[in-house]
């Protein structure tokens, strides 16, 4: 007779176990919709800003995903966790701003703001600022 071989289950994430994943991360995949209704996904460095409740993206305005983006603001940024079994995905709706304010955000304490600005319109920099309103992940825990 065969032994059930399974192991545990996958368990949700907490919101601490969420925004923990969030912020020690980097690297996510974004997830736009495109003109045809489909997903449409992009390897992105994001910023996590936890007491906003703010996912933001710098991209270049003529990207795909901002245009998306500007179509339809509904998206999700995946973000794997420490192994394969783990990961979190934030919903929001998104929106595409060249506010200094929002270029600031992702200049981690640039040494000339304004020479940091000047460089960021010359490349056309624009900023996908998330608002999150949803949280959700998973984790199988294997010893």
């Amino acid at each position: 007779m065969e032994e059930n071989q399974s192991g545990p289950a996958p368990r949700s994430l907490t919101r601490e176990e969420l925004e923990k994943l969030l912020g020690d991360g980097r690297f996510g995949v974004l997830s736009t919709v495109n003109r045809g209704g489909y997903p449409a996904m992009s390897n992105v460095l994001y910023w996590w800003d936890p007491a906003e409740g703010v996912i933001r993206i710098s991209t270049t305005a003529d990207r795909l995903k901002a245009r998306q983006v500007r179509n339809n603001p509904h998206v999700a940024l995946h973000v794997s966790g420490p192994d394969v079994w783990s990961f979190a995905v934030a919903e929001g709706e998104a929106e595409v701003s060249d506010a200094p304010g929002e270029l600031l955000a992702l200049a981690d304490g640039a040494d000339d703001p304004a020479a940091y600005l000047e460089q960021q319109a010359r490349e056309g920099r624009v900023v996908i600022k998330i608002k999150v309103s949803r949280l959700y992940g998973t984790a199988l825990d294997i010893a």
